[in-house]
């Protein structure tokens, strides 16, 4: 039998209850020297930056990040999992990681793209809603289809939140519908245990049609490249357009025939010669060109773009503009100087088929290789060929692509307009 009295055994379990939810946060002590980059606000600490950590964090768990003297830096989420130990989201000590935190930043997103106009439409628009680190929310993308909305998770820790992601879309939104798109290498890289798969209300259709610059476009939300289609490149593509009139053009990498439609339709280009590897992204560029009737004036191929640009050297076949949109080349930081030969490879092989005062539009999305990493190789390129080089427009991401200059691995899209002499 118990020796205290109803009131103290309260009081007990108060001072209990008051304990628990005052415990400290576990805390994440970085090495000498290495402070700095994350009182910039950078949000990645990989594993090799840490000394020591304070209590036993779980994937997800709030953690406090501090200097190797004990300073506060930032809070963040804890995953063992991922060789990026905690991803940091705040700078003020006191802001704690909790629900109206994450509702709020979803909203400061949000806000953006209604102030540049681009939630206007709900019927046949694309916009990124969220991009990650550029959004403080790193490890998160939601891009919107009309009123569809596809998610993506690339941190494990922040994947936890799904739930307070779906209500905030819901109820801000009324989506028709919320599907979850995986990214390719996340699941070894995270620890993650996900598969696309419908999060909330009807699945998206099995073709969605997208206006963007007066041409329509078909695409699949759940079977389509990344989340359906390079928004990304939407006001580069119409920038483009914009020195193809009467060209002759030639396009590597075309994927749905985006950069062929907007020089045609938008540019008033002669016509286009477009190659990608896969088979049917050329069905569907071929159904797009159809669609805003400009068949006869795009020929669509499949095949791979160093093969296609040494048969066309060999066949004599000289072009007014080539654009070459490769895929991402370096994934790892181990990997960047064998991505820039790459690079280097594929201008090279198209200023062969370039005609003299041709122009050339040359993209890479790998956030690894640096504006000036790509100005650098286009040099090499002009010194190596004896061709001079213009660059008329250097190019990135658009609004809803935001670059956080705190991360410069967000500002992963380089777009340059040349002419070549």
């Amino acid at each position: 039998m118990s020796d205290s009295s109803p009131l103290e055994a309260d009081a007990t379990t108060a001072t209990e209850t008051n304990v628990t939810e005052t415990k400290p946060l576990p805390r994440v002590t970085l090495k000498p020297r290495r402070a700095l980059p994350f009182f910039g606000r950078h949000p990645w600490v990989f594993a090799g930056a840490i000394s020591r950590i304070e209590g036993s964090p779980e994937p997800g768990t709030e953690v406090i990040l501090q200097s190797d003297k004990g300073e506060f830096i930032a809070r963040g989420l804890f995953n063992a999992n991922s060789n990026i130990r905690v991803r940091l989201y705040s700078w003020e000590e006191t802001q704690e990681l909790d629900d109206a935190f994450w509702t709020q930043r979803l909203e400061q997103a949000v806000a953006l793209r209604e102030s540049v106009g681009l939630l206007d439409s709900l019927e046949s628009t694309g916009c990124r809603l969220v991009f990650s680190e550029a959004d403080q929310l790193s490890g998160l993308t939601i891009d919107r289809y009309g009123e569809w909305f596809l998610v993506q998770f690339s941190s494990l820790a922040l994947s936890l939140k799904q739930d307070l992601v779906i209500r905030f879309l819901k109820e801000r939104f009324s989506p028709k519908g919320i599907w979850l798109r995986t990214e390719k290498g996340m699941r070894e890289a995270e620890g993650l245990e996900i598969a696309d798969q419908l999060l909330d209300g009807d699945p998206p259709p099995e073709h969605f049609f997208l206006e963007e610059n007066n041409i329509r476009y078909g695409m699949s939300m759940v079977t389509g490249q990344k989340t359906g289609f390079y928004l990304d490149q939407r006001d580069n593509r119409l920038a483009v357009s914009r020195y193809v009139k009467n060209h002759r053009l030639l396009e590597l990498h075309c994927y749905t025939g985006a950069f062929a439609l907007n020089a045609i339709i938008n540019g008033e280009a002669q016509s286009v010669l477009a190659y990608d590897s896969s088979q049917s992204a050329i069905e569907q560029a071929k159904a797009n060109a159809e669609l805003n009737g400009v068949g006869n004036r795009i020929q669509f191929e499949t095949g791979k773009a160093y093969g296609v640009l040494e048969q066309l050297k060999a066949d004599g076949e000289q072009f007014d503009s080539v654009i070459l949109d490769p895929p991402k080349m370096a994934r790892h930081r181990s990997g960047v100087k064998q991505a820039l030969k790459g690079y280097f490879s594929l201008n090279r092989l198209a200023f062969d088929v370039l005609k003299p005062g041709g122009i050339l539009v040359t993209c890479s999305c790998s956030g690894l290789i640096s504006q000036l990493d790509f100005q650098q190789m286009l040099a090499s390129v002009s010194q190596h060929t004896g061709r001079h080089l213009q660059i008329l427009e250097q190019r990135g991401q658009p609004a809803d692509h935001p670059v956080s200059p705190s991360c410069p691995e967000n500002h992963y899209l380089k777009c340059f307009i040349c002419r070549v002499l």
